[in-house]
Order: C-alpha cells, then sequence, then structure tokens
C-alpha cells in the first residue's frame, strides 16, 4: 500500500514538473508578408529585431502556406489541414451557411486548452505598446462559440502556459507606415514594370515591414516586462506571401512563401533539431507549425492530421514536396494547384482559359502596379517576362528551376531538356496523387449563385461583406 503510494507520488511529481517545463507558445502573425527582412538579404528595410531573433535563433528560408490568401491559408495552419480537403478552400466562404469543419477536424486553440493552455488571440495590448493586435481569424467557416479564452496581454503573465497569437496588419494594404526606404534603391523583380510607380509602391511595402519590425519590439519589451522571455516560444511568420501583384492570390514563391523566425526559450530544454543561429532550408509548410506547436505542448499529433512535426523526438520525416492551391478570391474564379521540391516548382492550372489580370475589384483598387501594367501593355512597353502577365490567357503547365531561375520567369514545361521533362512529369505525377489523396473539394466547383456573391449563400450579403478588408 505504502509502495503503491510512493509510486503514485512520484508518478504525479513527474507529471507536475513535466507541465512546468511546457513552454508557452507565441504565433506573432504578419498579414501579406514574403522573405522581405534584412536578415533575409532585403535592402531598404530595417529590422534589427527581427535581424536578432532570427540571429539567436533559427531562420527559415522555405517555409510555405498552403493558400496565397489569407482565408483559405488561416483556415489551413489554424487546423493543421489542407484547407481543399477541410473545405475551407474558397476565399471567404461558408461565413453565413453554418458549416462546420469535419468531423475529427479542430482549431488548434481548442487542442491546446484540453491540454491545460491558456489561449489568446490579442486584441488588447497594454497602453505602454502604443498598438492594437488585430485580433484576425477570417477562418472559412462557422466560428466555435469560443476559440479563445481572452483577447488581452496582461493575462498572459497570470495564465501560463499559454498558447497565444499577435496579428500585425502593417503590411496589409493599404500600406501607411512613415517613409523609411528610398524608391530609387529598391530591389523590383524582373516580372514588374521598372517604373516610378512600382518602385513608390514596393518602398511603401518595405517601409511597412519596418514599422512591422517596429511593433514586434514592442512586443519583446513586453515579455521582457512580465519575465516572459525564457520559458515562450517565439514564432514568427506571415499568414502568405506578399501583398503585390503576382504574389498574394497566385501560386508563385512569392505567394505562398513566407519568413519563419523560431526562437527557443533559455529556460525550456530544445527539441532534437532546434540549432541557435542556424539558417535552414528545410521544406516546411504552415500547418507544419501547428502539429510542431501541439508537440511542443506535449500533445500527440491528433490522428488524420495533414501537418508535420519537424523537430523533437516526434518528428516526422522530412518533405520532399511542398503543396499550394488557388481557387475563388472575391468575385474571381481561378483554380491553381502547385508543388515544389527542393529544386523546381510545377504549377497545373485548370482554368487556363483565363487571364492572370482578370478582374478583381480589391486588386483594381489597392494594386497601382497592377493598372500599370495593364496600361503599359496598351503601350507595348512591356519585356516579355512582363508581358506574359498582360496575356489574354495563362499556361496550362509551369515549370521553374528554382536554383537557377528564382524569380520564376522562364517557365520549363515545354522544354526538352530531359531534368526538366523528368522534373515536369514526376511534380505533375505528385500533384495528381495528392489532390487524390487529400479529397481536393476544389474539384467540385462552388454553386455559380454562390461564386457570385462571393461566397455568401443569399443575395445582398455579399455588398455587406466588401465592406470589411479584404
Amino acid at each position: 500500500m505504502i509502495r503503491a503510494f510512493l509510486v503514485f507520488s512520484l508518478v504525479l511529481a513527474v507529471t507536475l514538473h513535466a507541465k512546468e517545463k511546457r513552454p508557452n507558445i507565441l504565433w506573432l502573425i504578419a498579414e501579406d508578408f514574403g522573405p522581405h527582412l534584412g536578415c533575409y538579404g532585403t535592402k531598404e528595410v530595417s529590422s534589427p529585431v527581427l535581424d536578432a531573433l532570427a540571429a539567436k535563433g533559427m531562420r527559415f528560408t522555405r517555409f510555405y502556406t498552403t493558400a496565397p490568401v489569407c482565408s483559405a491559408s488561416r483556415s489551413a495552419f489554424n487546423t493543421g489541414m489542407y484547407q481543399t480537403t477541410i473545405g475551407a478552400h474558397n476565399h471567404r466562404s461558408h461565413r453565413d451557411d453554418g458549416y462546420t469543419l469535419p468531423s475529427g477536424v479542430r482549431l488548434i486553440s481548442e487542442r491546446m486548452r484540453e491540454a491545460g493552455y491558456f489561449t489568446v488571440n490579442v486584441k488588447e495590448m497594454p497602453e505602454e505598446a502604443g498598438f492594437k493586435g488585430s485580433g484576425k481569424t477570417d477562418w472559412n467557416f462557422a466560428m466555435p462559440f469560443r476559440p479563445f479564452d481572452s483577447s488581452k496581454w496582461d493575462d498572459l503573465k497570470s495564465r501560463q502556459p499559454f498558447y497565444a497569437q499577435v496579428n500585425f496588419q502593417e503590411t496589409h494594404r493599404s500600406f501607411h507606415a512613415p517613409e523609411h526606404a528610398d524608391p530609387a534603391k529598391v530591389e523590383i523583380p524582373p516580372y514588374y514594370p521598372d517604373h516610378e510607380v512600382t518602385r513608390k509602391d514596393w518602398a511603401q511595402y518595405l517601409d511597412a515591414a519596418t514599422e512591422l519590425d517596429r511593433k514586434i519590439g514592442k512586443v519583446m519589451e513586453l515579455l521582457k516586462r512580465d519575465g516572459l522571455m525564457e520559458n515562450t516560444v517565439i514564432c514568427f511568420f506571415g499568414d502568405h506571401g506578399a501583398a503585390h501583384v503576382r504574389g498574394k492570390q497566385f501560386c508563385y514563391e512569392e505567394g505562398l512563401n513566407t519568413p519563419f523566425i523560431l526562437s527557443w526559450p533559455s529556460g525550456v530544454p530544445a527539441p532534437k533539431g532546434y540549432e541557435a543561429g542556424k539558417v535552414s532550408d528545410k521544406l516546411l509548410m504552415a500547418i507544419d507549425l501547428t502539429a510542431t506547436s501541439l508537440d511542443w505542448a506535449g500533445i500527440a499529433k491528433p490522428q488524420g492530421m495533414q501537418g508535420q512535426v519537424f523537430m523533437g523526438d516526434h518528428a516526422d520525416p522530412p518533405r520532399e514536396y511542398v503543396f499550394g492551391a488557388r481557387d475563388r478570391c472575391d468575385m474571381t474564379v481561378f483554380r491553381f494547384r502547385t508543388v515544389a521540391d527542393a529544386r523546381y516548382r510545377y504549377i497545373r492550372n485548370f482554368t487556363p482559359d483565363r487571364p492572370f489580370l482578370q478582374f478583381n475589384a480589391y486588386k483594381e483598387k489597392q494594386y497601382p502596379v497592377w493598372n500599370l501594367i495593364k496600361e503599359l501593355a496598351a503601350q507595348d512597353k512591356l519585356t516579355p517576362e512582363q508581358a506574359v502577365l498582360a496575356a489574354p490567357t495563362m499556361s496550362e503547365e509551369e515549370l521553374y528551376d528554382l536554383q537557377n531561375d528564382p524569380f520564376e520567369i522562364r517557365n520549363l514545361a515545354k522544354s526538352n531538356k530531359p531534368e526538366d521533362r523528368a522534373a515536369k512529369e514526376r511534380l505533375k505525377g505528385v500533384l495528381n496523387t495528392w489532390i487524390e489523396q487529400t479529397n481536393d473539394q476544389g474539384r467540385i466547383p462552388e454553386p455559380e449563385e454562390v461564386a457570385k456573391n462571393e461566397g455568401a449563400t443569399k443575395p445582398g450579403k455579399a455588398k455587406k461583406k466588401k465592406k470589411a478588408k479584404e
């Protein structure tokens, strides 16, 4: 009896000790942001806070979201599932029809709560921070009754361990940060016209990144003030790629690749695979951060979760491929699917009859380079790489050698080189298998009336939705 009691006490003590060692987990999520920081080699941006975080932590160069638009991407990384599998692939869909997640699929915040974590989507910051969190959720399904326990930063210190998100809107259009970058010195991708309009727009985007870095600095100060630095895992990433013409809403690197910086606290043993100061080119997806965050919290990866644990004793085998998808965005219907490996990206366009510059009210209003391209095309003033964006149709297939063509301007889909042909056939097969195995819901088009109403099932709802920021 006494021996049994001692064994029970020992087990209880070990359990309590394990709980004490569970880290807080903080996701810092930037909207519409590519890897455009000083530590990623971008000039004309001032990012000392994130650069320092990367220098003492780990910086990942090949971290991808599963969709190039916020609601689909956020639906994915908040559940650890491809948005195409769970029916959340059409932008701003299922907001008024009562659609719920498939059986067994749940928000990461709900899983964290059940494991004893306090969950927060921070909106209310201390006065000294000088700003508020956006509190963005933007999921393409009916929101659970209580997705988070709180929206207040000041609840964190007294409610550990916690899982928290702070969402930043700075790099979402329209840009409104103080001027810092010199438009004459910014580096413009070759698929955009080198024009004063483009340079000014790109500089304003980098200024927004500079302001984002300043605000993250305030978060770092609060973590230190509250004594949380030594036991809080910090994850910084973007909800999808940059808000530029060929970025957001499109399945190129610019639309899917985001920064990912991971900083492990000194007060908690680091997981196997974490190497402070390392730059990693491991292929990762945002849904992998979901699965891995659960593992850090001592929660086994749920059965059926598509995200993979990429670090620690329970790490899955490294990914060979990363996948992405784009479906309806606002009133604009496309269907793109893509897969990339260590060298190549393959894109399949299921709607090739439509132009890249297919009408989209948001892009027409918010993207000056979108309209500039059309103007310069009419004047025959675009380079061949730029003119592709103004063509009346798109390629059904695209293949890019990311090592030799990082800007993805030389489509190798029709190349006769054996290595290119082999890469295309291999990636095409991998993508087709992924579409089938993940039960891609995009194979079934939205009803015409729903698409016409931008995802709303009731006429008139779309007009009300347009008032919200895209």
